[in-house]
């Protein structure tokens, strides 16, 4: 495969797994994690409830119609974390070039690991192998030359498949698809594209067909036709200093009640503060991470002044941001993150699992007072206020 080799692993039925994992009893039934209430929906399916027609995002009380011997467990975050924090750390030992996607699933470029390798899908077997006997989490992977095309590659085959999408095979193995199984197309925007006779991926590709999706999906719809053309991105998103560290907690019992949210976050900016102050790390960045009852999903973040590891400070912000966003739904588990993270004496290799949005300074004024605090003695300045004095 010329050019950049991009492998995109995903995680089979990552809840469903962790939850196996944790609980031997529950392996080969048909298992679901969701609320432990009727108006739930599913979060994740195992494969043997899936063979029953039950998938994620179904409401509860369908799956169970479907299945009546359904095992429904209610998720432990806290437990997914860690064995997501494992997955990571294992991949990265076969290229440091790594971008997380989500919890279960991330993209490697091993274009320079591949080359170890006398037959280039040694290394995706490898990998796969060593992820399931290692973690016992069963994954996919997808191999191509660009993030598109490996992600559509390892949703062909699940579970434990590796699937190879080259560009010069993109019209017979990807074009004929549904446009519903493109990455990047909204269940919303399906039966808009369907009026305009866009069925499949390779209708979206067409050139013939360009003037009406630009038209009906805006300017951002372009890279998603170069995607489908087999153009997209090759270029990952990875930093190999700390991006960010959080501590969360699944709780025991709902909870809607606002003093108890707010001993909740005290506990838990006490515990984060502490451990960000014991590894010498402070951050600008703090995130809050709330789980609700029906398992629908925020993350809020707010960039502050000043460098922090101040348990009051990360309560305060906490706080906030669950005031301006908080639904008033009954909730399950909360979070605290710290991020843009800066260390006196060291810099820490991390994956990032926590953030929701990146605050990276892009202004060169912020920058040069990023810079500025870091210096003991002198003061950096632009070149254009010299000129000034």
């Amino acid at each position: 495969m010329a050019g950049r080799v991009i492998f995109h692993i995903d995680l089979n039925s990552f809840f469903a797994s962790a939850e196996v994992l944790k609980n031997s009893a529950l392996e080969g039934q048909p298992v679901v994690v969701a609320g432990m209430h009727r108006r739930s929906v599913v979060s994740t399916a195992s494969y043997e409830a899936r063979n029953y027609g039950v998938h994620s995002a179904m409401p509860l009380h369908m799956a169970l119609e479907k299945c009546p011997q359904l095992v429904v467990v209610q998720g432990d975050y806290a437990w997914y974390e860690e064995l997501s924090r494992r997955f990571f750390n294992y991949v990265k030992r076969f290229s440091p070039y790594l971008e997380p996607a989500s919890i279960d699933e991330c993209y490697i470029d091993v274009t320079e690991a591949i080359r170890a390798y006398k037959r280039p899908l040694d290394l995706a077997w490898r990998i796969q192998k060593g992820v399931y006997e290692d973690l016992r989490l069963p994954c996919s992977i997808g191999v191509g030359p660009n993030k598109f095309l490996a992600k559509m590659a390892s949703d062909m085959r699940k579970p434990m498949g590796i699937t190879v999408l080259r560009r010069q095979e993109i019209e017979r193995k990807l074009w004929p698809l549904s446009i519903a199984d493109m990455f990047g197309i909204g269940k919303k925007t399906v039966p808009l594209l369907e009026r305009q006779g866009i069925y499949t991926i390779g209708d979206f590709a067409n050139p013939a067909n360009e003037a009406k999706i630009m038209a009906l999906m805006g300017k951002h719809a372009y890279q998603l036709i170069q995607n489908a053309r087999g153009f997209g991105s090759n270029r990952l998103d990875y930093n190999t200093s700390v991006q960010s560290i959080s501590q969360s907690t699944t709780l025991d019992t709902n909870i809607v009640e606002y003093e108890e949210v707010k001993s909740v976050f005290k506990r838990l900016a006490n515990k984060l503060s502490q451990r960000a102050k014991q590894e010498d790390l402070r951050g600008a960045l703090i995130s809050i991470s709330i789980r609700y009852a029906d398992f629908t999903n925020a993350v809020r973040s707010t960039t502050i002044s000043e460098y922090t590891n101040d348990a009051d400070v990360l309560l305060e912000h906490a706080l906030l941001l669950f005031d301006q966003h908080n639904n008033g739904k009954e909730i399950r588990h909360l979070g605290i993150g710290l991020g843009s993270l800066f260390s006196k004496t060291r810099t820490v290799d991390q994956i990032n699992l926590f953030q929701d949005v990146k605050a990276e300074p892009t202004d060169s004024t912020d920058i040069l007072k990023q810079l500025n605090k870091q210096l003991s003695t002198g003061k950096l300045m632009k070149a254009s206020e010299l000129l000034k004095k």
